[in-house]
C-alpha cells in the first residue's frame, strides 16, 4: 500500500443517527484516525457535517472537504463508512467521475476500500452496485405488498374525510372503518361547490367562510380540496 498520502477525513451524521454509537461523530473520528495511523496516511483536516442527510452531495462540510482536494492540500478523502459519504450509487458515480477515478483517492475504513489501486476501485464499484440492488429489491417488495393490500380492500394511509378507523376489528383482524356524518356533509359540500363550477381556490375560500373543518381541523387549501375530490372520485369508481 502507498504511504504518506495526505487525506481529509470526512464525518457525517444525520439527525436520526446522531446518538447512535456506531456512527456518532466521535466514533467516526476514532475510526478514521486509527486507520490513518495504521496505514501511515496523513490526515490534514477532519471535517464534519452534523444533522445532514446523504440524499444530496450539496453539503457544507463535504464541499469544504472536496475543496481541499481541488486546491491540492489533500490527495484523498477518508471516511469511516461509505454511507457517511453517500447512499446513492448515482452520487457515488458522480464523485468517481469528478476526480476519484484518477486524481484523488477514496478510502473507507469499514469496507476496506482504497481506490489508489485498480482492485480497490473494483471493490468499490461492486459494493455500490450490491447496495443499489438491495434498495431496489426492498422497494419492489414494498410496492407489491401495498398493491396486494389495496386489492384486498385495505385502506392505506390516513383515513379520508368522511371516514374514521374504529377500535373494532373484522374477521381478518383489520380495524373497521366507519363513516363520520359531519365529515360526510363536508364532502358533499365540496362536491356541490365543484358542480357549480367553482375553482379549487374558490371552494377552499367558501369552506373557510362557512367554518367547515378539514379532517385535521386546519385551514382549507386548493390542494386539500383536490384530495377530497380525488378520493371521492376513487370511491365512486
Amino acid at each position: 500500500m502507498q504511504t504518506n498520502t495526505r487525506v481529509v477525513a470526512y464525518l457525517r451524521v444525520s439527525t436520526e443517527s446522531q446518538t447512535e454509537g456506531g456512527v456518532s461523530l466521535e466514533a467516526q473520528r476514532r475510526k478514521v484516525l486509527a486507520y490513518a495511523e495504521l496505514y501511515e496516511v496523513e490526515v490534514v483536516a477532519v471535517i464534519e457535517d452534523a444533522g445532514v442527510s446523504a440524499k444530496s452531495l450539496s453539503r457544507p462540510g463535504l464541499n469544504r472537504a472536496l475543496g481541499l482536494l481541488e486546491t491540492g492540500e489533500a490527495q484523498g478523502l477518508l471516511v469511516a463508512k461509505l454511507d457517511r459519504l453517500t447512499r446513492s450509487v448515482r452520487d457515488l458515480g458522480s464523485l468517481l467521475d469528478s476526480g476519484f477515478r484518477d486524481r484523488y483517492a477514496l478510502l473507507s475504513v469499514a469496507e476496506q476500500v482504497d481506490t489508489r489501486s485498480a482492485a480497490g476501485r473494483l471493490v468499490l464499484n461492486v459494493l455500490a452496485s450490491v447496495a443499489e440492488w438491495e434498495r431496489e429489491t426492498i422497494g419492489e417488495r414494498t410496492r407489491e405488498a401495498l398493491q396486494h393490500l389495496k386489492a384486498e380492500g385495505v385502506r392505506l394511509g390516513g383515513e379520508a374525510l368522511g371516514w374514521k378507523r374504529t377500535k373494532a376489528t373484522d374477521e381478518s383482524g383489520r380495524r373497521i372503518v366507519r363513516q363520520v356524518e359531519e365529515e360526510c356533509a363536508a364532502v358533499e359540500r365540496v362536491l356541490a361547490l365543484r358542480a357549480q363550477g367553482l375553482s379549487l381556490r374558490a371552494i377552499a375560500e367558501a369552506l373557510t367562510q362557512e367554518e367547515i373543518r378539514t379532517k385535521r381541523g386546519g385551514a382549507w387549501h386548493p390542494q386539500t380540496v383536490s384530495r377530497v375530490l380525488r378520493r371521492a372520485a376513487d370511491s365512486a369508481a
